[in-house]
């Protein structure tokens, strides 16, 4: 029989004195920080708030696995409407090991987003995204967004937007691929390969023509890069489910989605590297053309050589140039196609027109046509669900105690999501009608939060003027060029969810002149 040393004896000792120590400290910490939030909690008159039913206190596995089931369904937004209705509009929920909170109170959307901006980050956004986006405008926080958003936003301003030239040139390749027999067209297909021509030429300079080679039936070898940029956003909103497990959903398919998306960014940002390289001499030699309209390609390679920075600022102003309005029209266009009066009404706006293209400033003016993109991004916000993290305790002001009107106490750690598309669905704003598609009410509707389609708060949408005035040119010159729309899809709409919405059935429609 060995026998023990007397200096093991001694190690064994303080291992287990260690042991005792740690386990003591974090238990009296426990307690503190309980204690602490307690009474945090109790000074602020916070309440309690319903809880969603689950089957497993620990993890909650049962609720994600009803979440992926109701998304195959393509059911997750109206599941989340329903939920809310019969629980209230603030409920408590659990993503794996991480406690959530979830609300459609417009006050909520307020204090979080702005009122108490800092009490707030993006969270595990960057593991989420950061595959596809990596750091960028979308997935940073503090010094990194704030910089992201100073490069991007001169491409925003007034002078940039009103400049329709952009869009009148890609009008005659949309026109080409709209059979003018009258047969079917997927609308949104088109307007996704519009969205992304523009974006290109609006952003970079540099338009990738995705349209014209469509028109052309040029076949070529390069990847697909729609579908491939699409299997990667399905991917990022499964690993938003899966959030700390995210290491579970191994997809190689999504790998090489995103080496096709970056593949295909990585031309333009050879063309950046370039423009850095010329930069000097452009600016001894004078103003060129290229210059004189600030391009958000150009603006970067001059902040930084780092290419795989340039890689990600792009890949994100992308998502937002492509989806936000490529999704908005096709939403409008297959609710257009199954409201032949309110198509009727707006053709009759723009009959004052006479069939000339509209200046930016005809644009604003149009009242209906605001009232229609208005409704459509009500019906369906192109970002319909949206979260932050906060990093300290704090609080947001309603949804708490018996009558839902009291705070709420936010511990530190928690993800506080909030639904845009159930709060636009609130009866007690929109009125019993608020599931139906109808631009008159925005003759008298003047919301304020309870209106959410771009955000708000210091991280509004910096390109929301640009994604209404492409989306209004589009529609007017649709409009002027064909008098009929009928909607070729017999069924309702659904529900095509990733980072934005859209249709998951297309925009399948007949126009004749």
């Amino acid at each position: 029989m060995a026998l023990i040393s007397p200096l093991e004896t001694v190690r064994g000792s303080i291992a287990l004195y260690t042991g005792a120590v740690f386990l003591l400290v974090y238990f009296l910490t426990s307690i503190h920080r309980r204690w602490s939030r307690y009474r945090f909690a109790k000074a602020h008159g916070c309440g309690p708030i319903p809880a969603i039913p689950t089957y497993d206190p620990f993890m909650a596995l049962d609720r994600l696995y009803f979440n992926i089931k109701t998304a195959k369904q393509r059911k997750i937004l109206e599941t989340n409407v329903a939920r809310f209705v019969e629980l209230g509009n603030t409920v408590r929920a659990q993503r794996i090991t991480t406690p959530m909170i979830l609300t459609r109170e417009p006050e909520n959307v307020k204090t979080i987003l702005s009122l108490k901006f800092n009490d707030y980050s993006m969270g595990d956004r960057l593991q989420i995204f950061g595959r596809l986006l990596g750091h960028g405008i979308f997935t940073s926080d503090g010094e990194d967004w704030t910089r992201s958003r100073h490069m991007i936003r001169p491409n925003f301003v007034k002078e940039q937007v009103a400049h329709l030239e952009i869009f009148e040139e890609l009008m005659e390749d949309l026109f080409a691929l709209i059979p003018a027999d009258g047969s079917t067209v997927d609308l949104q297909d088109l307007f996704f390969g519009f969205t992304i021509d523009s974006a290109t030429e609006f952003l970079f300079g540099h338009n990738v023509h995705s349209l014209k080679k469509r028109r052309s039936q040029v076949v070529d070898n390069e990847p697909d890069f729609p579908a491939a940029f699409n299997y990667s956003l399905d991917n990022i909103v499964m690993n938003s489910r899966f959030g700390p497990l995210q290491f579970l959903n191994r997809d190689p398919k999504a790998v090489e989605a995103n080496r096709i998306c970056h593949q295909m960014v990585e031309q333009f940002v050879d063309k950046a590297m370039r423009v850095r390289e010329k930069y000097d001499e452009e600016k001894a030699t004078g103003e060129t053309e290229e210059s004189r309209r600030y391009v958000f390609l150009n603006g970067l390679a001059q902040q930084t050589g780092n290419r795989t920075r340039i890689r990600d600022e792009l890949m994100n102003v992308l998502l937002a140039g492509r989806d936000t309005t490529a999704s908005l029209l096709s939403n409008m266009f297959f609710m257009l196609a199954k409201h032949p009066k309110v198509w009727a009404k707006l053709q009759e706006e723009l009959a004052t027109l006479e069939g000339r293209a509209p200046t930016y400033e005809q644009l604003r003016n149009l009242k209906y046509l605001k009232y229609c993109m208005n409704e459509s991004l009500r019906l369906h916000p192109v970002v319909p669900v949206n979260s932050r993290t906060a990093i300290k305790d704090t609080v947001i002001p309603v949804g708490g105690g018996p009558d839902g009107r009291s705070p709420v106490f936010v511990p530190k750690g928690t993800i506080v999501a909030y639904s845009v598309w159930a709060m636009h669905r609130r009866e007690d704003f929109y009125g019993p009608d608020a599931e139906e598609f109808r631009p008159e009410r925005w003759e008298t509707l003047r919301p304020g939060w309870e209106y959410l389609p771009f955000n708000g708060g210091p991280r509004i949408c910096v390109g929301q003027q640009y994604a209404l005035t492409e989306a209004a040119y589009v529609t007017t010159r649709l409009a002027q060029r064909y008098s009929v729309i009928e909607s070729r899809d017999a069924g309702p709409w659904e529900e095509k969810l990733t980072l934005t919405l859209c249709s998951h059935n297309g925009t399948k429609v007949s126009l004749r002149h």
